[in-house]
């Protein structure tokens, strides 16, 4: 698969209407339900449309799509999650007590990305950031628990906020 040559639109529909439809029966089977894999397999389209890629053969593309499907699968399946824990929280809140709708969605969307953001940090400092941050831990108790040294925590304590700084800056750059 080469990815240098970008893909022309007429080659985009070409694989949509080749690739579209096993597409979405795979997600349905994953999924149980029609309607979020019709969105789900529009959204495989749209990454394709969005990172335009070439395939050597009929093959490469449907095995790229494949892969595509997995992880829209997965990134939907950590939003559901995520909206259940959400949800838990504000049942656990005294009636009456609710943000808007607008809020509501702003704070699941930063909890996705923050969710993304320590997907992709090693998992110790994952866990570091989370210690310290969520739980409260101050840094000697987090080395305790991950059996590291405090410069360790230091160390994993500064990745995670310049993960943290990126994010901030990339949720910055949307809102403008």
């Amino acid at each position: 698969m080469s990815s240098s040559n970008p893909v022309d639109s007429q080659q985009l529909q070409q694989y949509y209407s080749a690739h579209h439809g096993w597409v979405h029966a795979w997600l349905k089977r994953r999924l149980g339900n029609t309607h979020d894999a019709a969105d789900l397999a529009q959204d495989v389209f749209v990454r394709l449309l969005v990172k335009p890629r070439r395939f050597d053969s009929d093959h490469h593309a449907r095995a790229y799509l494949h892969a595509m499907s997995r992880h829209v699968c997965i990134d939907f399946w950590r939003r559901r999650e995520l909206e259940r824990a959400w949800q838990e929280v504000l049942a656990s809140r005294p009636e009456g007590w609710a943000p808007s709708e607008e809020h509501q969605a702003i704070i699941l969307e930063t909890l996705q990305q923050v969710y993304a953001m320590l997907a992709a940090l090693p998992e110790k400092v994952a866990r570091c950031f989370v210690l310290v941050q969520v739980q409260g831990m101050n840094y000697r108790e987090a080395a305790q628990v991950l059996g590291v040294t405090e410069r360790s925590v230091t160390s994993y304590m500064a990745k995670a906020m310049f993960q943290c700084l990126l994010l901030e800056a990339e949720l910055d750059q949307s809102l403008v």
